[in-house]
Order: C-alpha cells, then sequence, then structure tokens
C-alpha cells in the first residue's frame, strides 16, 4: 500500500493538470459503449492526412480505425497470420517478380457513401509518386514503372526491378501504405498542405470528435460498418464509440485504470505494471505472470546517426557498445524484465528458432579487432546471469530451465569490456586526457542521447543508465528529453545517437523485408531531409544493397530467406551501425470492468499495444462485460 500511496502523490500533479478526466471526455456517450484508449498528444490535432507530414497524430485512432488496404499481418503469427483486407487474395506475382496483380473486395464504401474500386488504388500511388514529400512516396518512386487498372477490381503494377517483397508496403504488421480517395483528393490543390478533416473513412469507425488541443479523439461505429472489411470478415463490433486519450505520465496511468477510466494503456514503468497486476481483480495482461508484458517484434537500440562524425566509425560504435553493462541497463530500464538481443532482430516470434538458436555458434566464436588484439566479445551466459538478479523478488515465477530462461531474458549479449573500447577508442585516434575522452581533432568527446521521455518511460530509462555509464568512462554523455518532437527529429536525423527502434519484424516470419527492404541506400536522404522509415541511422553498405537485391529476388516464404537474414545479421554485428539492446517489452494492461476478451499468449488473435493498427481486430472482438461489472 505504501507503493501505491507514493505513486498517487507522484500523479496528482499530473491528473490536476489533464483537460479533463474520462467521463468528461465521453459526456452524453454510454460507458458501457466506448473503449477508453491511452493515445498520444497531437501537436496539430486538426490534421487527419496519414499520407503527409503535418504534425498530427496517426497513432490517436486514425490508422487504426479509419484507414485501409490491402493485406495485414498478425505480428504474433499463429496458425493463420495472413489476413486479406481490401484485397480477396495473396499478391500475384509474375515469374521473375517484376509485376504484381492485386484482386480486390467489391462492395466495399467510403463512409461518404462512395464506392471504393481500383481507381482509388492507382490515384494513391500515382499521388505519392508525384509528391516526394508525402510518406510512402520514395518506396513508389523507387519501385513503380506503371500502375493501371485494367477493371474496376484489378490493379497491375509494373515494378522497375525484380523486387518479392513489394507487396510489403501495402501489407500491415504496424502500418502500411493506406489507400486514399480519389474523389477527395483529385480537388486539392496540394496534398502535402491538405490536413483531410474531417477524414472520410475506409474502415468501420469515423470521427466523432476532438479536442483542439490534441488532448483526444472519438471515434464511432459507422452506420454502415457492414460495408467495410471489418464488417464483412468479423460482423457488427460490439464497441460502438473509441476514445483515444493522453491519460498523463506513467503514474497516472495506472491511477486512471485503477479508476476504470482507461480500459487500454500503451505503456507504463514496470513498477505500475507489477502493483496493478498485484492487486487489482479487474486487470489482464498479455502474460498473466512476471513479466507480464507483450514482447512487441521491435528492437529498441542505441541508434548512431553515421552520417555524423565520429558515429560514421564503426571502431568508436563498438567501444560505445563495450563501455555498456548491459544487466544495469536491464534492472534499471525494466527491473530485469528484459529479453535481450545482440543480433539486429528482436528475439521474439519465430526468432529464436530461425536465428538466435543456429547464430550462437557464429557469435560465440566472433572476434574483434581492437587494433591491438582479437577478442570475442559475445557472452552466452547473460541469460543465467539476470535471472539471478531477479529470482530473489520474483521466486518461482523465474524459471529454471535453460532454455526457457533464455527466451525469457535473451540468449547472450556483449561483455562490457572497458580495456577493449579503450583500444578501440585509440585506433579510432582518440586520446586520454586524464578521466576524459578526447576526439582525434582535440575537441572533448561529447555525446548527445536522445530520448522521447514519459511516453517510452522503459526506454528513457535505458538511455539515462547508457548515459551514466559512459560519462563513467570519460565521454560527456548527456540525455536529451525530445518529448513531442521525438518523431521529426529521427526523421530529419537531428540526433546523434538516440535509444529507439529502426528494426521493425513481421513477428511471425522469418523475412526481414518488413524493414530490411527500406535500408537500400537508394532511399538514403542527406541529414536535415526526411528519411524515408525505416534507416533512421542512414547506415549505407555495398555489401547491405547486395543482400537486400538478393532478397528481392526470392519468394517471400522461400527457404533462402533464412540464409539471407543471417547474412544482413552478421554484417550488421561487424559494423554495429546500432547496438541492439532487447525486444520492446511492453506494459500494456487491460482493465475488464467494460470489455472482455483482450488477446493474450493464449489467445494472440491481434496486437495488444494500442498504437498498432492491427487493434482493430481487438477493437471488433471485445465483449461487453456483464451488467453486474458495469
Amino acid at each position: 500500500m505504501k507503493f501505491l500511496r507514493t505513486i498517487a502523490v507522484a500523479a496528482l500533479a499530473s491528473l490536476l493538470a489533464l483537460p479533463a478526466l474520462a467521463q468528461d471526455f465521453i459526456a452524453g456517450i454510454p460507458r458501457n459503449e466506448a473503449l477508453i484508449i491511452q493515445g498520444p498528444t497531437a501537436q496539430n490535432a486538426d490534421w487527419f492526412n496519414i499520407w503527409a507530414p503535418g504534425g498530427g497524430a496517426t497513432t490517436n485512432g486514425t490508422q487504426q480505425l479509419s484507414a485501409d488496404t490491402f493485406w495485414f499481418i498478425n505480428p504474433e503469427g499463429g496458425p493463420n497470420p495472413w489476413q486479406n483486407a481490401l484485397a480477396t487474395e495473396p499478391p500475384i506475382y509474375n515469374a521473375d517478380f517484376t509485376e504484381m496483380t492485386v484482386k480486390l473486395r467489391q462492395g466495399v464504401y467510403w463512409s461518404d457513401g462512395v464506392e471504393f474500386t481500383a481507381d482509388d488504388v492507382v490515384y494513391t500511388v500515382q499521388t505519392l509518386i508525384d509528391h516526394p514529400g508525402m510518406n510512402w512516396a520514395a518506396a513508389f518512386g523507387v519501385n513503380v514503372a506503371s500502375v493501371e487498372a485494367p477493371d474496376r477490381d484489378t490493379v497491375v503494377f509494373k515494378l522497375k526491378a525484380p523486387n518479392s517483397r513489394f507487396h510489403a508496403l501495402f501489407t500491415v504488421r504496424w502500418n502500411a501504405a493506406w489507400i486514399m480517395p480519389k474523389h477527395i483528393f483529385e480537388k486539392v490543390a496540394d496534398p502535402l498542405a491538405y490536413n483531410f478533416n474531417p477524414p472520410v473513412s475506409l474502415s468501420a469507425y469515423v470521427l466523432h470528435s476532438y479536442d483542439k488541443a490534441g488532448n483526444w479523439t472519438i471515434w464511432k461505429l459507422r452506420d454502415d460498418w457492414q460495408r467495410t472489411t471489418i464488417g464483412m470478415d468479423w460482423g457488427q463490433p460490439q464497441v460502438k464509440y473509441v476514445v483515444y486519450r493522453a491519460a498523463g505520465n506513467p503514474e497516472a496511468r495506472v491511477i486512471e485504470q485503477r479508476n476504470h477510466n482507461l480500459d487500454v494503456i500503451n505503456d507504463i514503468t514496470p513498477e505500475g505494471m507489477f502493483s496493478i497486476m498485484k492487486d487489482n481483480p479487474s486487470a489482464a495482461a498479455w502474460l498473466a505472470g512476471f513479466p507480464y508484458a507483450h514482447p512487441d517484434p521491435t528492437l529498441p537500440s542505441v541508434l548512431f546517426n553515421t552520417k555524423k562524425a565520429p558515429f560514421d566509425n564503426k571502431d568508436v560504435r563498438w567501444a560505445l557498445a563495450l563501455l555498456i553493462d548491459i544487466r544495469a541497463v536491464a534492472l534499471g530500464s525494466y527491473r530485469g524484465a528484459a529479453n535481450l538481443s545482440a543480433l539486429a532482430t528482436p528475439p521474439t516470434g519465430s526468432a529464436p528458432e530461425d536465428y538466435f538458436v543456429p547464430m550462437q555458434d557464429w557469435l560465440t566464436n566472433f572476434e574483434l579487432d581492437t587494433g591491438t588484439r582479437k577478442i570475442k566479445p559475445y557472452d552466452p551466459t547473460i541469460a543465467e546471469q539476470l535471472a539471478k538478479m531477479v529470482r530473489p523478488q520474483w521466486g518461482d515465477q523465474i524459471p529454471t530451465d535453460p532454455e526457457q530462461l533464455k527466451r525469457t531474458f535473451g540468449f547472450g549479449w556483449w561483455k562490457q569490456d572497458v580495456q577493449a573500447a579503450t583500444e578501440l577508442l585509440q585506433k579510432a585516434g582518440f586520446t586520454k586526457q586524464g578521466n576524459r575522452w578526447m576526439k582525434p581533432d582535440g575537441t572533448p568527446f561529447t555525446i548527445r542521447v536522445q530520448v522521447e521521455g514519459d511516453a517510452i518511460p522503459t526506454l528513457a530509462r535505458a538511455g539515462t543508465a547508457i548515459a551514466q555509464q559512459w560519462t563513467q568512462a570519460g565521454i560527456d554523455a548527456k540525455v536529451d528529453v525530445a518529448g513531442p518532437t521525438h518523431g521529426q527529429r529521427l526523421g530529419t536525423g537531428d540526433f546523434e545517437t538516440v535509444i529507439a527502434w529502426s528494426i521493425e519484424t513481421w513477428g511471425g516470419h522469418p523475412d526481414l523485408s518488413f524493414f530490411l527492404d527500406s535500408y537500400h541506400s537508394e532511399f538514403i536522404k542527406p541529414v536535415g531531409e526526411i528519411q524515408p522509415p525505416r534507416n533512421l541511422q542512414r547506415w549505407e553498405d555495398p555489401r547491405l544493397d547486395e543482400i537486400i537485391e538478393r532478397n528481392r529476388t526470392v519468394a517471400f516464404d522461400a527457404p533462402e530467406v533464412k540464409q539471407l537474414g543471417q547474412d544482413f545479421l552478421k554484417l550488421a554485428v561487424e559494423e554495429m551501425p546500432m547496438i541492439p539492446l532487447m525486444a520492446y517489452n511492453k506494459f500494456a494492461p487491460f482493465d475488464t470492468t467494460y470489455w472482455t476478451n483482450y488477446p493474450s499468449i493464449d489467445n494472440p488473435y491481434s496486437a495488444s499495444g494500442p498504437n498498432w493498427s492491427n487493434i482493430r481486430y481487438m477493437v471488433v472482438s471485445l465483449k461487453a462485460a456483464t451488467p453486474a461489472a458495469q
């Protein structure tokens, strides 16, 4: 109880600062018809154009509830991870992967009553190509030679070069290229400057209202929900209203959910999660026991801006990796509930069997030349070390089986080796004056470590722990809390190092194209211009291009996919363009007072985080709780 009182006191100021509590947000809306989700604060709340960067919040339900595209893949995997949406079947390629045909579903309508057709798809792709500043414009411009609609239900893409992964641009794992309403945008002078307000919906929900200050957005089930792909495949949703609302800092979110004003939390601190799960009978989570968290197929890392010296030097990047004590980072950020990764892919979904198990011998024998000697930096015992640290608190909840430990805490990571880091920095021309590292030009070695802040508290803590370790080693490292400017600064390269991710996988499939295709050098922009997702570190290497180009010429399910994935992972270890840290274990509890049937490890029908576009399947699968619970 003492801990809960501490949370309540810490949250009070944040709660008082909120524009309104949940009851005020949904005035006039029956509480038992509304799903309330922790959402972001939008810098430009009037902006709903998800095809152009205008400061709006796409994760306020815009892309989750009103947008649609050809296909979805369940990041949890399972027996049937592939979902046809606007398309009636998977993509149809010709023999050499230079042409892709898509068959479209009939009877789908925009929320203003206009029928969706192939003309919308052709218009979307051509408009994005014609306006390079728009999202997905770079990928379409590089790939598409032409796009045409031979009839109202068929679209044919002719590609500039073989690309067996072109369909990934239209396949949602977190988001994808959404289809634009031609009949709306063709009347707009400049699609980059158009706010698309109010948005015309292609999915099951339509905008109801929103706060001009950007603190909340409310969506309502369409009257003609049956004329959407959700209605056709899933039937009538029981959730009539979906409220995305800012809910204060992590401590405030705990209080709000305890008060049943927040059904779905996007992320909180480990302490908040442990507290909620300990004594709240209405709480539910992905895992019923420690660590409770949902392991997203996303890889938080230390991203380097490889276009800025000295981070363009792999010896410097490796030195910074070897100065990290990952055990302290795991304890400081996740209270030990971290699944570590030395490879540039998260250890979730099918990745343990596809990559981590088969690559253990290679990792153990990997040698690094420090300029003075060769070392083997990999430590395969990290899982046991972390388990030993947290077992006194969690007891029998911590497994003892070595294989289970690896899947809970990770297969291994790099040894902290200050001497090897010293040798690598000296190899790169650095010198030490007293306890202070100096760059080759004689100026002090300083590092700005950017973090987002309270939106993702675990990663902010990880950045603080790493900055402290670098400072202790003689590098002047300072944490830079970016807050709502985080995404914009990532895109323009306004950072030196940042705790974020540029690697996200399909989850249940070994193919790495979800992020890997975008790593090709053809997509790299100069610092200051917006870098297309997802190569935020702007890593450029001819060997990387070769792997990507080979992957584009083999089928999505071909046996060669795993070998090409291993080739990439080995190159990423050698060059260290980012320091992989861990899977993104997200502490995202649910409240079951009003709604039940949330996804879990035992029922993984959907992603559980509210920022994921796949959450549309969760929203339409929820069941109203019993009247007594309401």
